[in-house]
């Protein structure tokens, strides 16, 4: 679809949650945008982020908001399992939508989005943050002077405490850390591997705290993922380390191989320690501190006197000043996004049977 230009902008928010909320205010701000709807299915939860940004009009219905003629874009910011709904709503609407990451935990419900985006020539793209965080928009500038030659290989690997992970499973007990974290690090190898997709998966896991909690979620996974052209990446999450860790989000680290250079990106945040005997409020967790804390580790931003610094903050202005200027985007694409779904399928299902899985996988995997 050729990229419209808006002059002003008509935004619809789905969802009135975390992610919701900071989308919200800061399209709210945004010079272009002169509408500002929100929907929730807790019409008080929708009508508080009403007040506080100064939105139009609020809505306990998905379908009202993304019908009002008022609206030229959408937002969908509800949780993961709730997507495709207001997705394939928005775009039979004729409007662009930005969905949140991943697109969905379901291969089929990822296909009829697809279908439904092919018959409407509508625009979709997923939320995957961590594309607009400095240090990695940096790699793969690099990547795209392709300074290393050839990627032989890489590694990806990523830390967060079991506080911020028992919040994201009592969401959704779905959201495992791999189909709701490990996703970035399969679409930003993706990314930087541009053209050259997953081919086969070997995974390992280790359950015990999560599953001794009622949750399927493994407390520890690594995989190895191979792809086409046979460049080999390992990929790591440990989302169980003790609730008092000092990371507010993610601390990673990227690593690439080439046949003429290397890149290493340390993106653990220890470079910037708080010790506070006040306690530090954890971002993402309600009622939960550390006394240590990595800053610039909380996974969307931070706020800073008074707007919101990072990628969360870089991604969504990327998105509004795209559909003002119809300038082509970086934004993950809905086809890559069911590869990175498609991808942490397959983690799982070789970490839960110790077998190997060749990609692409069978829809009903």
């Amino acid at each position: 679809m050729k990229n419209k230009k808006h002059s002003e902008l008509g935004i619809g928010v789905i969802g009135s949650g975390r992610i919701g909320t900071l989308r919200s205010r800061l399209a709210a701000k945004h010079p272009a945008v002169r509408y500002l709807a929100i929907s929730d299915q807790d019409p008080k939860r929708a009508q508080a982020l009403a007040e506080q940004t100064g939105a139009d009009r609020y809505s306990g219905s998905n379908e009202d908001i993304i019908n009002d003629p008022k609206v030229t874009a959408i937002f969908v910011s509800t949780p993961e399992q709730e997507h495709t709904k207001p997705i394939i709503a928005a775009l039979r609407a004729g409007k662009p939508v930005l969905v949140e990451k991943p697109i969905g935990f379901s291969l089929r419900e990822a296909d009829l989005i697809l279908e439904t985006l092919r018959e409407t020539k509508g625009e979709l793209r997923v939320g995957y943050s961590r594309r607009y965080k400095e240090c990695f928009l940096r790699a793969k500038e690099q990547m795209n002077h392709g300074r290393l030659g050839k990627v032989l290989g890489g590694t990806a690997r990523v830390y967060n405490s079991r506080a911020q992970t028992f919040a994201i499973l009592k969401r959704d007990p779905h959201a495992t850390p791999v189909l709701d974290v490990l996703t970035y690090y399969v679409d930003l190898m993706c990314w930087f591997l541009e053209g050259n997709r997953p081919v086969e998966v070997v995974a390992r896991g280790q359950t015990g705290i999560f599953k001794d909690a009622g949750y399927s979620a493994q407390d520890v996974t690594w995989a190895i993922v191979t792809f086409e052209d046979g460049a080999v990446v390992n990929l790591g999450i440990a989302y169980a380390l003790p609730a008092k860790y000092p990371t507010l989000g993610q601390s990673d680290r990227v690593e690439l191989l080439g046949t003429e250079g290397t890149m290493l990106i340390d993106d653990d945040h220890k470079e910037h320690l708080l010790y506070s005997e006040k306690g530090i409020p954890h971002p993402y967790v309600p009622g939960h501190s550390v006394e240590m804390a990595f800053l610039g580790s909380n996974t969307a931003g931070d706020w800073a006197v008074g707007d919101f610094w990072g990628p969360l903050g870089n991604e969504t202005r990327a998105w509004l000043d795209h559909l003002v200027t119809g300038a082509p985007t970086i934004h993950t694409t809905p086809e890559q996004a069911r590869i990175n779904l498609e991808t942490t399928l397959a983690i799982e299902k070789a970490a839960r049977t110790g077998l190997s899985v060749r990609l692409p996988l069978q829809t009903e995997d």
